[in-house]
């Protein structure tokens, strides 16, 4: 019984066009020699990196690598010399406009010929992602640190106010007592209720200051805002191809948080890159409108989208994740909802399977 590829017509592997896999591939590709400098780079990391061919060529590597980096590089490349490939090594790199990018590199060696084989991903919004959530679990950590200091410290206090209160509870005896001490007693009760209110208000307002002082309002553009995320993340956008539609003409400034709005941009703009429909170029737009006297952001991507009826409120839930995609942590959803509900506003989203996703956020 014959097999069915028995009769197809083999193809000579020389025929295929391989330097169309260097020159085509998205990920970031290129083959350096043991001395230290690059020997051929392809498009992609061209692109990236911004450099010319003469500037990429000429100059050793560790002109291009974050200063800070430049030590575990070394130990790294020497490692691939003496033979040993290197697997999923993570490092920085500097743009030619200033921009640090992260890599995550794949090398093996050729002592032969002395060259090293590379394939790198770039995860610069992975890592920006990363911090933030750093970040924000460092902030949360010292909040609870600070609830916990404030819980003892009124543990403590309100003892003296309270234990008052019982001391003059226990002298009381309406039947002996007269008119006059009746009258001092209850003078005696009010200055210590007072005293105990006068300690709760305290706390409160000790309380408020904080929550105050770690999260400050002022006026916000939203086109800036945008802009700077947007930058921040340029080498993903033009790597995916997003395209990105902008109008903010009718609201463009908020009372908000800069730094908790950029979030909200952020984690909007790589949920929807991540999130593409495959085989179709990503599409984000952007716009505000006015409802109510209220500006409101609207957000929309033409992505895989998700079932809003049958999520429901699990959408912004802590560590909750929909796809089966591997970068999907179910924290960046969760973040946007905390920013904007923690300052008075509210996020609404609406979408189906396969029809992108819309987040509609009231400031």
């Amino acid at each position: 019984m014959r097999s069915i590829n028995e009769n197809a017509t083999p193809i000579r592997v020389d025929s295929f066009r391989m330097d169309l896999f260097f020159d085509l591939s998205l990920d970031l590709l290129c083959i350096a020699g043991f001395d230290g400098y690059f020997k051929k780079v392809n498009p992609a990391l061209k692109k990236v990196l911004g450099y010319s061919d003469e500037e990429l060529y000429t100059r050793s590597i560790d002109t291009f690598v974050h200063s800070e980096d430049l030590k575990r590089t070394s130990h790294a490349r020497n490692t691939i010399v003496e033979g040993m490939p290197l697997m999923h090594f993570e490092n920085r790199y500097l743009s030619r406009e200033g921009e640090t990018l992260w890599f995550s590199w794949t090398s093996v060696p050729d002592k032969e010929q002395q060259l090293i084989y590379a394939i790198a991903k770039n995860i610069t919004h992975k890592k920006k992602i990363e911090e933030e959530r750093n970040l924000l679990i460092a902030k949360l950590t010292q909040s609870n640190k600070q609830l916990k200091e404030l819980t003892f410290t009124t543990s403590h206090d309100l003892r003296s106010p309270v234990n008052n209160l019982l001391a003059l509870f226990s002298l009381v005896n309406a039947r002996t007592m007269e008119k006059s001490e009746m009258l001092e007693f209850i003078d005696m009760m009010q200055l210590s209720t007072e005293g105990l209110k006068n300690t709760l208000d305290g706390y409160v307002d000790n309380l408020s200051q904080r929550d105050v002082l770690a999260v400050s309002l002022e006026p916000v553009e939203l086109d800036t805002s945008c802009k700077k995320v947007m930058h921040s993340i340029r080498s993903l956008i033009e790597t995916s191809k997003t395209q990105v539609l902008m109008d903010f003409s009718k609201g463009n400034r908020v009372n908000f948080n800069a730094g908790y709005l950029e979030s909200i941009f952020l984690n909007l703009f790589t949920n929807s890159i991540k999130y593409a429909r495959p085989g179709t170029v990503p599409l984000i737009s952007i716009h505000s409108q006015l409802v109510n006297e209220r500006t409101q952001l609207v957000f929309s991507d033409n992505g895989i989208g998700f079932d809003t009826d049958k999520i429901g409120d699990k959408l912004f839930g802590f560590r909750e994740t929909f796809h089966s995609n591997a970068d999907g942590k179910g924290i960046g959803l969760y973040l946007v909802h905390s920013h904007i509900t923690s300052l008075g506003g509210k996020i609404e989203a609406a979408s189906k399977p396969g029809e992108g996703a819309r987040f509609t956020i009231t400031f």
